[in-house]
């Protein structure tokens, strides 16, 4: 694949991390009760980014946590050389029962992720809400899922496919688009 255009550069994503900061704590009237949860790899980056955000904003730190859902997913493709699922470590040491939970993810796409971490989430708790923010939404959904929190939305061909770059896996922050 080639790249084909920049999108969001270093400073645009630190400015869509704090609008969609900003736009959690309007819509939920606080943090009180609400989890940040990354989708990982590169949501599970971003929710540290929201929740840094949110506690300069609010003056007291939100919960996080990450979730792994390779196990939930219906399109299983990665796997290890027993051709078992390969799973990541869970990180949500939070009871999830009756909170506001924020899944928090790169890219919404075919809906087929986040349709996972919900299912994912529902192991762990009963949620009063879930809610979720996403860095880019291309749309192409496949299932009736929408974000509720946007930092750009990029109207996308299929064949087109949406790179996300952080500084904490690739060593830079930077959104392209490929085909």
């Amino acid at each position: 694949m080639v790249e084909k255009a920049d999108i969001l550069d270093e400073q645009a994503i630190a400015r869509a991390i704090t609008r969609i900061a900003h736009e959690i704590i309007e819509r939920n009237k606080g943090i009180d009760d609400c989890v940040l949860v990354g989708i990982k790899t590169r949501g599970a980056f971003i929710a540290k980014r929201l929740a840094e955000k949110i506690e300069k904003i609010e003056g007291k730190p939100i919960l996080t946590g990450e979730l792994d859902i390779t196990l939930y997913r219906d399109d299983l493709s990665v796997k290890n050389k027993n051709k078992e699922p390969l799973v990541q470590q869970v990180d949500i040491t939070h009871d999830l029962s009756n909170k506001k939970v924020v899944l928090v993810d790169d890219v919404l796409y075919t809906g087929r992720t986040v349709r996972a971490a919900m299912d994912a989430v529902m192991d762990l708790g009963r949620p009063a809400h879930i809610q979720l923010a996403v860095l880019i939404d291309r749309g192409h959904r496949e299932l009736p899922i929408r974000a509720d929190f946007v930092g750009k939305n990029i109207p996308t061909s299929s064949e087109e496919r949406i790179v996300v770059q952080m500084k904490e896996s690739d060593g830079s922050d930077r959104v392209a688009i490929h085909e």
